[in-house]
Parts: structure tokens; sequence; C-alpha cells
């Protein structure tokens, strides 16, 4: 299903957490707010729409990283009726497409849903006090034309590095529903 993420709730305190890669590492969103922020990006391997701006998330949160911006791919979906986003998969997903960042499993779906998380992707943008300043999306090219590319999330992130807010006008993220368990 089809999803358009919410209108970013300017100042939304983020709650920290605590989630490990499928490789058993641990990361806390504490841990990784620093000076500049940090973006924390819903994600699965099976969305089309993960699939499509998967390279360029990698080369964006590269920049992002260079510039001292924290970057956390959070995997929320339920995997046992979703096995595609399973926790092998996701490392070799990762891989696949370069990511440099965590790709973390949300195994009982509480960070995505104390995000309010929606699709995948779903992208927020947090300045260095944890406050939310962007909620948008990757760029303007969805299957367009990439020679039009406009950096919607890199340049979001540089203005929140330097300002601590983010822009005020911002274009909802669209992606596949996260999939919910349905026993919890």
């Amino acid at each position: 299903m089809l999803l358009n993420t919410p209108i970013c709730n300017f100042g939304w305190q983020a709650p920290d957490f605590t989630l490990a890669t499928p490789g058993g590492e641990t990361h806390t969103f504490s841990s990784h707010v620093g000076q500049q922020g940090v973006l924390v990006v819903f994600l699965c391997n099976h969305c089309p729409y993960v699939q499509a701006i998967a390279d360029r998330l990698a080369t964006d949160a590269q920049t992002l990283q260079r510039q001292g911006i924290a970057v956390l791919g959070v995997m929320s979906n339920d995997y046992r009726s979703t096995p595609s986003d399973a926790p092998a998969l996701m490392q070799r997903f990762a891989q696949q497409h370069g990511w440099t960042f965590p790709y973390l499993v949300d195994e009982g779906q509480h960070v995505g849903r104390s995000f309010d998380a929606v699709c995948t992707p779903d992208f927020f943008g947090f300045n260095n006090a944890g406050q939310l300043q962007y909620r948008g999306r990757l760029d303007n090219t969805g299957f367009n034309n990439p020679a039009t590319r406009v950096p919607e999330l890199v340049n979001a992130m540089a203005l929140i590095a330097t300002t601590g807010r983010g822009p005020t006008e911002q274009t909802a993220s669209v992606g596949c529903s996260i999939k919910w368990a349905q026993n919890r």
C-alpha cells in the first residue's frame, strides 16, 4: 500500500532507543545525535521505493557522514510475515547498495511505533538536541530523470546542522506501508 508521510512535527523530541544490527552491534539514538544532528531512516529490503533510492541514499548518507551528521537505518517491518526483510538479508542488501550507516533491526517494532513511522522510506532529521526538524523525502527524482535531482534531504540536514532548524517547506516521502505484526 502506497502511503505519504505526515507533515513534520517541528521540535518533537525523539525517544532514546537501543537497537542492534543483524550482526549484534548495538546502537543508541542518544550516542549518535552529536553536534551536527542525526538522520533516522525507516527502511526495508523488499519495498520498491527503497530499492529505487538505495544507491542514492548511500551517496547522500556518505555526504552527511562526512559533514558529521550521523545516519541510522531502522527496519521495523514484521519480517516473519515479510521474509525478504529478515535480518540475514538486511546485511546483504546494505552491502549490495554500499550503505555505510548502521542498518538496525526493530524486532519488537517499538521504535517504529514510537516515531509514528508510516512507510519505507520514512526520513526523520533531528538537530543536535534530538528535536525533529525534517520529515520529508530524499530528493525530487523518484523514478524520473536523475539529471534534474535536487538533494532535498542533504540540503535539509545541512541547514539543520548549521542553524538547528529545518526548512519550513518540506515534501512528504512516499513509500510502502510498514508491515506491522498482527499479534502485538
